[in-house]
């Protein structure tokens, strides 16, 4: 017995956009995984286009997942790209499905 899956065009697209988002880092040649970047306060406040400020009030609470290394030439705070990223998807607000809005 065969079984024939249909699904929409537009959530064909969808999936596929997302499968070649996760697939960009390994194919891309470059030797570096992207599991293995680090940041610092700098660099981390570009990558999220916020402020230093904000960066060291979210350490200073705990909010956003960092490490430390030992103080000298280059110690202080990183953050691992990978766990930086899990932590934005759990932040992530769904958008708003009209479908499913009662009043």
């Amino acid at each position: 017995m065969k079984a024939e899956l249909t699904l929409p065009p537009e959530l064909v697209k969808e999936i596929a956009k997302e499968v070649i988002e996760l697939l960009k880092p390994m194919l891309s040649g470059n030797g570096k995984h992207e599991d293995n970047i680090v940041f610092n306060k700098n660099s981390l406040s570009e990558y999220l286009t916020v402020s230093e400020s904000t960066i060291n009030k979210l350490i200073s609470n705990k909010q956003i997942p960092h490490f430390k290394i030992q103080q000298g030439q280059s110690g202080g705070v990183r953050f691992s790209k990978k766990e930086i990223e899990r932590w934005i998807q759990r932040h992530t607000i769904p958008e708003i499905n009209p479908f499913t809005i009662r009043r």
